[in-house]
């Protein structure tokens, strides 16, 4: 897929990692290397990539201060050697959270969510379709099921398989829960360590439980200030 990104990060071999990474295994353009915050704002005044790579411990101006200056709708994959930050990136137009040192295995995985954010959106925004109907197929025994992303209600991990529920049916699927997860974009948000869920299809959170239609799910302290992010955004 043909995507636009710069790197904004202080350490040279940080961003000369990530080069070669992207060079290596994507058809993506890397408009501009960016070794501080300001230097990338000056970059994105006269430009517009489809993402940025945003390392977050930068002198001068943080890369979560520099998201705070960015158009809202800049898209933002955080690199950073902290989890701690993790929470407060998705407050944000946050893809990814990738941690140092990134590893080609994860960023393997980044590189599927982001071209699957952006092929989601050319989706959406193309007039011949309809918004909602974005979605892939599914092996189910020895056929292929097609399933709407939107009508997806959770996905439950159950060892080494998922169990993917939608508004009208049940499938296992031999995955990991963990390899959905680095495939999805909001609006799914892991919870728990065995439920991926679809915040469009909540209908209320309450004692640190999700409920979709009739389904009581649990929220993980490991996973309540990432989901608590996502959802904050929509509170009035």
């Amino acid at each position: 897929m043909n995507l636009s990104c710069i790197i904004v990060d202080d350490e040279p071999n940080a961003v000369n990692l990530l080069e070669i990474l992207i060079r290596q295994n994507t058809k993506w353009q890397l408009l501009a290397k960016c070794y501080d915050a300001l230097e990338a704002m000056a970059f994105l005044k006269e430009n517009k990539p489809d993402f940025i790579f945003l390392d977050i411990n930068m002198p001068q101006l943080t890369g979560m201060e520099l998201a705070g200056l960015l158009s809202k709708d800049t898209k933002i994959v955080f690199t950073t050697a902290y989890s701690e930050y993790a929470a407060e990136s998705y407050t944000f137009q946050t893809i990814d959270y990738l941690l140092k040192p990134i590893t080609l295995r994860r960023f393997l995985a980044a590189m599927q969510k982001i071209e699957l954010y952006f092929n989601g959106r050319v989706i959406n925004e193309n007039p011949a379709f309809k918004a909602g109907e974005e979605y892939f197929f599914v092996k189910s025994g020895k056929e292929f099921r097609k399933i709407l992303l939107a009508d997806i209600q959770y996905f439950e991990g159950e060892k080494e398989y998922v169990r993917l529920v939608t508004t009208t049916s049940q499938l296992l699927i031999y995955r990991r829960l963990k390899d959905i997860d680095e495939q999805l974009a909001p609006p799914f948000v892991r919870v728990h360590n065995s439920y991926i869920v679809n915040t469009k299809q909540l209908n209320k959170i309450q004692d640190n439980h999700i409920y979709i239609a009739c389904k009581q799910i649990p929220i993980s302290e490991k996973f309540k200030d990432k989901f608590m992010a996502v959802i904050q955004q929509r509170i009035f």
